[in-house]
């Protein structure tokens, strides 16, 4: 996949303890908002630390962005901002076992990014990194209101104990 936020860094340029800064410009933050289906993403930043030993490389940094999402109910913009703490381990692709076998992976597991080659892409587990801290579901003010005018029910209206309630009182 081509990623117009790509940032190869090779492994033999790699330094333990390397500080880096990676900001993407007005045409990175067009293509990673098309990539993960944003209204807009005004900023997008990631302030890391790197640390490698062998083929094994060290990312753990901060990602702060600023966004706007779709509201899953009325498909207005949904402001957002994300800073938040990441980590993640970059490996080599395994070499053994089979290509289309399932495999478990535990919750320390994701935040392993596999690579090719003597090079891993930062700017592209930076920007999935973002995905994963993306809100599922935004609303925005509006979004009860026009669920209330769908004749959506609340949680609390369609509750068992909602109905239950509503029997007793007819029956009063």
């Amino acid at each position: 996949m081509s990623d117009r936020f790509a940032h190869q860094l090779r492994l033999d340029q790699i330094r333990d303890g390397e500080r880096l800064d990676l900001i993407a410009d007005e045409s990175e933050c067009s293509e990673v908002a098309r990539r993960l289906g944003l209204v807009s993403l005004d900023r997008l930043e990631a302030h890391v630390a790197i640390g490698r030993t062998g083929d094994v490389v060290r990312v753990e940094g901060r990602l702060v962005a600023a966004l706007d999402q779709s509201c899953v109910v009325t498909g207005d913009p949904v402001a957002a901002h994300v800073d938040e703490p990441f980590a993640l381990l970059f490996t080599p692709e395994p070499k053994d076992g089979n290509p289309d076998e399932e495999i478990e992976l535990g919750e320390g597991d994701c935040d392993v990014v596999f690579y090719e080659g003597g090079a891993i892409d930062l700017g592209s587990a930076v920007a999935d990194s973002l995905a994963l801290s993306l809100d599922p579901y935004p609303r925005s003010a509006g979004a009860d209101a026009a669920l209330k005018e769908a004749g959506v029910l609340t949680e609390e209206q369609a509750s068992p104990f909602a109905v239950l309630a509503g029997l007793k009182t007819r029956n009063d």
